[in-house]
């Protein structure tokens, strides 16, 4: 909406400051942030009262979690959607067909997390939720529109291809399997970050970092000058990605505000599939798929975990940790909860750092 301020340069040259996304992001930023600090407490108390007895919890789980955890409500997602989604309205390019089609991603996967909450608020049961195959299916045709919708604004073979980070010029055109692949970078990263959420703080910060870091990559990688500087692959229009990422920092400061041990909700499906949703289709966008995974290694971690920790009690009946996804196998060795979150914090850092390095070392 301010944006449209710029059309007015002409008469007040102070308006033409709207058209710098520098400028527009840190708006985004300092909205989203205020708007969650002044509506959290109301949303917090509207979603205690409607939920009674808030979010279950795992009874296989840590036992400590049954009582300090018990009664907290969820769907804090909603917090942060409605202050990004407010301050993106606001900051943002409304004529950016980018803008749109990650907006959709991200509110389509909180959608879905919004109904998996329901029912396992209304069910009182962690594991009565959304259907594992359908919820599943629902992401992937939403992802799989989304890629075909990127792929349609790219420009020449770089639209359906992969590029590899470090080097200069490998890139693997996939074609018409790029839909495929970019449809599991986005679905695979709202899963993972859905996964990172179960203690107090531990994935809403990482998301920060990543947010942060993809903030800085959409803007490189949406300026012709500095994509050619640093020879990364330059998409026109993922520039204006930086604004939404600096709308999702905001308004996750805000959360955290509220989500700090102890928590006084928590994000719930709602905003972790959301954000790793958004995540994904702003790293397919900018064609940084691989620096998605190595950013958002913490999650890629989590997510393995689990997998493993499946496939070897299916094929040997024995586990591999003592608890997944792994924040829970370091509870049950005895790191207490600001332990964990802290320490995963750092290796969040340490993999974003590691990302970044490879916008120049090429």
């Amino acid at each position: 909406m301010f944006y449209w301020l710029t059309e007015l340069s002409d008469k007040v040259s102070f308006f033409n400051v709207f058209r710098y996304i520098t400028f527009r992001t840190g708006g985004a930023i300092v909205t989203a942030l205020v708007f969650v600090f002044l509506f959290g407490g109301p949303i917090i108390d509207m979603l205690r009262l409607r939920q009674g007895k808030g979010q279950p919890i795992r009874t296989d789980g840590p036992q400590s979690h049954l009582i300090s955890k018990k009664g907290t409500p969820t769907m804090g997602g909603l917090m942060i959607l409605s202050g990004m989604l407010v301050s993106t309205l606001l900051w943002a390019n409304p004529s950016n067909p980018y803008v749109w089609i990650v907006l959709g991603v991200t509110l389509s996967f909180g959608l879905i997390g919004f109904y998996d909450d329901y029912l396992k608020v209304t069910k009182q049961s962690a594991n009565n939720g959304f259907s594992g195959r359908t919820r599943l299916a629902a992401e992937t045709l939403i992802a799989v529109i989304a890629c075909v919708a990127i792929a349609y604004l790219g420009k020449g073979p770089i639209a359906t291809s992969l590029v590899f980070p470090f080097f200069k010029d490998a890139v693997f055109n996939l074609g018409i399997f790029f839909v495929l692949f970019g449809a599991f970078v986005i679905v695979g990263a709202g899963n993972a970050v859905n996964l990172t959420d179960g203690l107090d703080g531990l994935a809403i910060v990482p998301v920060m970092i990543a947010a942060a870091s993809f903030g800085m990559i959409s803007y490189l990688a949406g300026n012709l000058v500095f994509a050619d500087y640093l020879q990364i692959r330059y998409v026109a229009g993922t520039g204006e990605l930086a604004v939404l990422c600096g709308a999702l920092i905001g308004a996750s400061l805000g959360f955290l505000w509220f989500n700090a041990p102890p928590a006084s909700i928590f994000m719930g499906d709602t905003g972790s599939l959301a954000l790793g949703g958004m995540l994904g289709a702003i790293a397919v966008a900018t064609k940084h798929e691989i620096v998605l995974g190595i950013i958002g290694g913490l999650f890629v971690l989590e997510a393995v975990s689990v997998i493993v920790q499946v496939v070897s009690f299916k094929l040997t009946g024995k586990r591999v940790f003592k608890m997944a996804p792994i924040h829970h196998h370091y509870e049950q060795m005895g790191w207490t909860e600001p332990q964990i979150v802290i320490r995963f914090w750092i290796v969040a850092v340490v993999l974003a750092l590691a990302g970044l390095a490879s916008l120049k070392l090429r």
